[in-house]
């Protein structure tokens, strides 16, 4: 099933490459994420095994990002069908070239969760950037065109230095008299034989590396621009999908850390890095004048929650996990809701935004819901997680670190209340209501439903899975 799930989108995108008529090239978009999340399903109760010697390979943590990956693709593929009738007459980039890089995008970011190798890791989160970029590029503008090249020289930049933090570990692996492969299990298996330093200085530049692709600040410029400028149900997978996937580059490097007893080291430095991108979202947030830029700096914030929580271990450990399920889902719901906005007010400004409730009232009602959701508002799923997360500090002592972490939340949630407020309840627009595409909120739907379900109950084999990958990370969950 492994093999299937890579390669069936990368030979559907290349099928894609030489086929020139659009209903066909949808039909094979929405096949081929159907069938991905039919075998993800699979993997969960048929769990495959190992492959390669184990290079590639499904353990808890993988499975769940890669079920986030296959729920979003999908939901986005359904979002797109109605998205490119919108886009018929305006300049964009040959659909067969969107579709292909769509399917190679959802190929690598699988290819990411299964491997569990550090040197297939690297090549795996690589390939993520060259497989997206063209994505953001959509719409021919020099914003795009910008966004686009920023985008990829600022994360090669930093996915050269995760791969120097990767030659890193293995001369930790390679420092003692037998030599560790670098494989998760080899390098879990034989840690008390890694030698220290050169661990530390390993997972500083994995941490530095894939934080850059991750968004955590001060390494997120090319987030916000990205965001932004990509299609919007491309913005979704970029703050649903490909941001959990570089969290999971450090999630494996942290495994490592723990077992070799170095695992305080790591998570004080991931406190500080959770801490300081809550506070610089905080900060941008104040004041937005473009709501998918607003929605980007989020992302930002919310990455630091997610790496403040797995700082935390234990208890903190489970709510990120948990965190990163609740934010993938009310982050694309935002994202498509924000598409379909620029739709009817034909503009990304909040200054030309307002009166939502009259212009596109089912839009409105979910964007107010996703603004709850984002917010850690009850009964959402994000609350819960948000709620965990404080739990798991003051359990810990960590008085500081609690009143700076609700400190950074309040302010998130004032400087984006100011904003969609004023979308949802500002002076009507003078062009009226106009008729909503049941397409367009089917899958916004489905994600709000899915976010308020997670803040009512979590399932128990969902409870489980979180349970068993935040282990990995050292620390028992309380």
């Amino acid at each position: 099933m492994i093999i299937g799930l890579i390669l069936i989108p990368v030979l559907a995108g290349v099928a894609c490459l030489f086929l020139g008529n659009s209903r066909q090239l949808r039909v094979i978009l929405i096949a081929v994420a159907l069938l991905h999340l039919i075998l993800t399903i699979l993997c969960w109760i048929f769990p495959p095994a190992g492959l390669w010697q184990g290079w590639l390979a499904l353990d808890e943590a993988g499975k769940l990002f890669l079920t986030i990956v296959s729920v979003l693709f999908v939901g986005s593929s359904f979002y797109l069908l109605e998205y490119f009738q919108r886009e018929a007459g305006s300049p964009h980039e040959s659909e067969s070239v969107f579709v292909a890089c769509l399917l190679f995008f959802l190929a690598t970011m699988t290819l990411v969760t299964v491997s569990q190798h550090f040197s297939l890791l690297w090549v795996a989160i690589e390939a993520t950037t060259l497989a997206s970029a063209p994505l953001i590029y959509f719409h021919r503008n020099p914003q795009s065109l910008e966004a686009t090249w920023k985008y990829l020289l600022i994360c090669s930049v930093g996915i050269a230095l995760a791969l120097l933090g990767t030659f890193l570990m293995a001369a930790a692996a390679t420092a003692s008299p037998t030599p560790v492969e670098l494989s998760i299990a080899g390098l879990t298996t034989n840690a008390q034989r890694l030698q220290p330093a050169w661990l530390k200085a390993a997972f500083l530049f994995l941490l530095v590396g894939y934080g850059t692709k991750m968004g955590l600040a001060p390494l997120h410029s090319w987030l916000p621009d990205a965001h932004s400028e990509a299609p919007s149900a491309v913005s979704a997978l970029l703050s649903g999908a490909l941001l959990n996937c570089a969290f999971l580059g450090i999630f494996r490097t942290l495994q490592v850390c723990s077992a070799a007893g170095i695992g305080e080291f790591a998570r004080q430095v991931l406190i500080a890095f959770g801490l300081i991108s809550m506070a610089f979202a905080a900060i941008f947030l104040l004041r937005q004048a473009d709501y998918k830029r607003m929605l980007a700096y989020s992302s930002v914030e919310h990455m630091g929650i997610l790496t403040l929580g797995i700082g935390l271990g234990g208890l903190g450990s489970f709510a990120g996990l948990l965190h990163a399920v609740n934010h993938s889902l009310t982050k694309a719901l935002l994202f498509l809701l924000a598409g379909n906005i620029i739709f009817a007010y034909r503009s990304k400004s909040t200054e030309a935004v307002s009166g939502m409730f009259h212009r596109i009232p089912a839009t409105a009602v979910l964007w107010m819901a996703g603004f709850f959701a984002i917010i850690g508002f009850p009964p959402f799923g994000t609350f819960i997680s948000e709620l965990t997360i404080l739990r798991a500090a003051l359990q810990q002592g960590h008085g500081w670190i609690a009143a700076a972490y609700l400190g950074f939340l309040s302010l998130a949630m004032i400087g984006m209340a100011g904003v969609i407020l004023k979308m949802l309840y500002g002076p009507a627009p003078a062009q009226g209501q106009i008729r909503e595409s049941r397409l367009s909120l089917v899958t916004p739907i489905v994600f709000a439903a899915l976010v308020l379900v997670l803040g009512l109950v979590i399932p128990n084999f969902l409870s489980q899975t979180l349970t068993t990958a935040a282990g990995l990370a050292g620390g028992a969950v309380r």
